[in-house]
């Protein structure tokens, strides 16, 4: 899948209806075929379409990173009760979010007559379009502002994959009586992140994303071994719920987590029957719900064991033994791996901008690359400025996160089902308005708390 492919330049809806109407009608249930329709038309950004488990196994990759393992301070943060309650509403509403993303860019390819669905930032653009007048001035500015936080959340998730990388990698040797600085140990991860990088095709990723999922699903079952074998405290030894400043940093840990939703579009334009990815039991619903199950359970047991001193990952817990350094190991490698699915999003939707910029022409593999290398080295240069794993977590996903995940799906749905001057409907707006109250509520609150708790973190250590 590449970058240009699925980058598409808005176009004019027609004026004439009865052309807009064939339109439609070719495009109703042609979106198995829009892969290679797509390659008829440009082979030289034709890539294999992927199946169905290529796709549920990048999804999966795609939700289970740090933010896995960061689930136990999520629930520190959150309260034994309160915190399961929260990450299940926080599921469902994320899982809903992801629907109506795809929905709104379904609709906004059959009245246009696309051959496939937009990505991300070009369906709110779009919709925004299409939508109501007043707000058609604002579509290029709305689809500029997602590709922006969409890449800033992308790159942030790359900086903390360094920064977990590294943390892991730092206490391994320090068990072998090896002092490293961490920040040096980024650089030493430096060589096999840039190489996993340079892959340019989601569909070659997959063996990659395989192998890095088994690597995170190992590790996550013998980190709560480590944590179930010995038997669990007593359940009243563990705060049931607690106050606002905490929550707000449970916010942000949760809704990072949860990070896949850029890559939504994205995986289903690249299956071979993009409608598998959003039915019943498609790739979504079921990808999604295994992985809440996953954090639910790492979230739970990891602070019912460790408490008020469980880290900013469970890994970090294990203490020294031969087991326990090797699924610290493990799961280095299984985020390292991780990195260049996340890495992908932040390319497709920068590199034809700079492509366009340097006045590239063709596909230009080298210019890519090169530019593939400099965006890495830029990941690293940030996780060496900041590396406090667990706020950087709550920061990122309280402040870009939240926007991609819970902001920008229900105003867009808000304006997709505005047809002919008439209003979406008492119970979508009202539906609407309590996802972005929640929203906003974790925006503000988690953003301040983490920018709080970093500030504090710089002054201590000066």
């Amino acid at each position: 899948m590449d970058a240009e492919a699925t980058v598409q330049t808005p176009t004019k809806q027609s004026n004439n209806n009865n052309n807009n109407n064939n339109a439609k009608a070719t495009t109703i249930g042609n979106e198995e075929g829009a892969v290679s329709a797509v390659a008829a038309k440009d082979n030289e950004n034709y890539h294999p379409p992927t199946s169905y488990l290529e796709t549920i196994v990048h999804l999966f990759k795609g939700n289970i990173g740090p933010g896995l393992f960061a689930m136990g301070d999520a629930f520190k943060n959150g309260g034994l009760l309160l915190a399961p309650v929260l990450t299940v509403l926080i599921a469902i509403v994320c899982i809903h979010c992801q629907h109506v993303l795809i929905a709104c860019s379904s609709k906004m390819r059959l009245q246009r007559g696309d051959a496939k669905c937009a990505d991300y930032a070009l369906t709110v653009e779009q919709c925004f379009e299409l939508g109501p007048p007043k707000l058609r001035g604002w579509s290029r500015t709305m689809g500029r502002l997602v590709n922006v936080f969409i890449c800033v959340t992308q790159l942030g998730f790359c900086c903390i994959y360094f920064v977990f990388i590294s943390t892991n990698v730092q206490q391994i040797l320090q068990a072998y009586e090896i002092k490293v600085d961490v920040r040096l140990v980024m650089l030493l991860a430096l060589a096999p992140v840039l190489l996993t990088s340079l892959i340019t095709n989601l569909k070659w990723l997959t063996p990659v994303s395989l192998f890095a999922n088994v690597c995170m699903i190992l590790g996550l079952a013998i980190t709560l071994y480590y944590a179930l074998k010995d038997g669990l405290p007593e359940v009243r030894e563990r705060a049931y719920w607690t106050n606002g400043s905490q929550l707000a940093l449970f916010f942000g840990t949760a809704i990072f987590a949860f990070e896949g939703i850029a890559l939504v579009l994205p995986l289903k334009n690249a299956m071979r029957q993009p409608r598998q990815f959003e039915s019943k039991l498609g790739v979504l619903n079921v990808g999604m719900f295994l992985v809440s199950v996953m954090f639910m359970f790492a979230g739970s047991v990891g602070y019912m064991k460790w408490g008020e001193q469980v880290g900013g990952s469970l890994t970090l817990n294990l203490g020294d033994t031969i087991l326990a350094q090797s699924v610290k190991l493990m799961v280095s490698a299984g985020v390292l791996l991780g990195y260049p699915l996340q890495f992908f999003v932040a390319v497709q939707v920068m590199w034809p901008g700079a492509k366009q910029l340097c006045q590239l022409q063709g596909r230009s593999l080298a210019g890519e690359l090169l530019f593939r290398t400099l965006l890495v080295l830029l990941t690293l240069a940030i996780a060496e400025l900041v590396p406090a794993l667990g706020l950087v977590i709550s920061l990122i996903g309280a402040l870009c996160s939240t926007a991609l995940a819970l902001v920008f799906p229900p105003v867009i749905e808000l304006i997709a089902r505005s047809e002919n001057n008439k209003g979406p409907g008492i119970w979508i707006c009202l539906k609407n308005l309590v996802i972005l109250l929640l929203a906003l509520l974790g925006f503000f609150t988690g953003s301040y708390e983490s920018l709080n708790q970093i500030i504090k973190g710089f002054k201590q250590l000066h």
